[in-house]
């Protein structure tokens, strides 16, 4: 089944849409900065610095409308606008119309100030909407009630790989026949004292000292201890090529293979050694018809831990060698969880579309354990025919898309 990539968007730390944040990848800025929240909630929390996304809801939305989404639906919904627009806004049978939404948490935020209220003020004032705004599935059902897509609005909740498995989960729907498009991607706003204070006492997140904050995602590092939360949503409108061949639609790339493995291993490490990663990426290069020489790009899921980075580059050099040209967005905007494979994939069809590759940020010193070829200190140009995204998460989880061009 031949699937490609008729529309995009995204809201991330550089704002809504997919230019003005390839724009500021490629030339080498960052969107992580010290937060900027008041609380006393916020005032106990050891680590505020993050990478939260530019987007005014209420002039994207409507002031009424924003006020009724959590923030994680906020951005799913201004992101799938996007897409659908970017798309063409296609004419398709809703029956034959379908959505699929990642996210690693959902409505926290929602979740949290609701329970805020109950303690503050009693039952009464808690809103009839907080359910609704908080529930996981609730980016995927507004963007299918906007839409008018009865073919499922679907959610998928795997940790930092949730967007990434949106997609492929899309790609199935195409692929059984369930459905000739497909809006999918991921969402996340989880930016609280909460998580935050979770994530700085698990040692997870990089701690700042008197560095520059946008120094502290530092993927493939020797140097790297950790990673920086970012919020952001990325849609894509995945189309049967049929169906796009028949409305002449204007196609960004193709979604060539796609696969997910799970580690069995532990609630929160990988497997050291990376294999279930590797067999995620194996999967899917080989569903694309290709070899691992085939592969141009790999954007890594290189999240910046001192674990994690080394099992993933390991399996990279396993899968493809160390020839392709790896780029680690996660120093730049943080890491979305639930839309970081989302955007990342947006990202690995846009170096295909321009035979660009963004560079990987703060990488001074690449750690002697990882031999690949990783782009740091500025954009590399050159053709990409064929490019990898790999996402990660929680859980085990490992989800691996090939993209190739139209």
């Amino acid at each position: 089944m031949d699937i490609v990539i008729t529309g995009y968007g995204t809201v991330s730390p550089f704002g809504h849409g997919v230019d003005a944040l390839w724009d500021a990848l490629v030339a080498g800025r960052s969107g992580v900065h010290v937060l900027e929240r008041e609380g006393d909630l916020w005032d106990r929390v050891p680590i505020r610095v993050g990478a939260d996304a530019r987007l005014d809801a209420d002039a994207a939305l409507g002031r009424v409308r924003a006020a009724r989404l959590d923030r994680s639906q906020q951005l799913a919904l201004v992101a799938a606008q996007e897409a659908w627009a970017d798309a063409g806004t296609p004419e398709v049978d809703g029956d034959r119309l379908a959505v699929v939404v990642g996210t690693g948490i959902g409505g926290v935020e929602t979740l949290l100030d609701a329970h805020d209220v109950l303690g503050d003020a009693g039952a009464r004032r808690v809103s009839p909407r907080a359910v609704p705004m908080l529930m996981a599935n609730g980016a995927a059902a507004q963007i299918s009630i906007e839409l008018g897509a009865r073919a499922g609005a679907y959610t998928t909740v795997s940790a930092c790989a949730s967007g990434a498995e949106a997609i492929a989960t899309a790609a199935r729907l195409i692929a059984t026949g369930e459905a000739d498009v497909v809006v999918a991607g991921g969402t996340e706003a989880a930016v609280t004292p909460v998580t935050m204070a979770s994530f700085a006492q698990s040692q997870a997140l990089a701690k700042p000292g008197d560095d520059d904050p946008t120094t502290l995602s530092r993927p493939f590092d020797v140097d790297r201890r950790g990673f920086v939360l970012g919020e952001g949503a990325g849609m894509v409108v995945l189309e049967r090529a049929e169906h796009a061949r028949a409305r002449a639609a204007r196609t960004h790339g193709r979604l060539a293979g796609w696969a997910v493995t799970s580690d069995a291993h532990h609630i929160t490490a990988p497997l050291a050694d990376g294999s279930e990663q590797e067999r995620a990426m194996r999967a899917a290069v080989r569903m694309a018809g290709l070899v691992g020489s085939d592969i141009d790009h790999v954007n890594a899921h290189a999240t910046s831990t001192p674990v994690g980075d080394v099992g993933e580059a390991a399996a990279i050099a396993r899968v493809v060698g160390t020839g392709a040209a790896v780029s680690a967005p996660k120093s730049a905007i943080g890491h979305l969880f639930g839309a970081a494979g989302a955007v990342e994939s947006i990202l690995a069809v846009r170096a295909i579309e321009t035979g660009t590759v963004p560079p990987t940020l703060n990488l001074d010193r690449l750690d002697p354990a990882i031999d690949l070829d990783v782009v740091a200190g500025q954009a590399r140009r050159g053709r990409v025919g064929a490019a990898l995204n790999n996402s990660f998460g929680f859980g085990g989880q490992n989800a691996s898309l090939v993209f190739t061009a139209a």
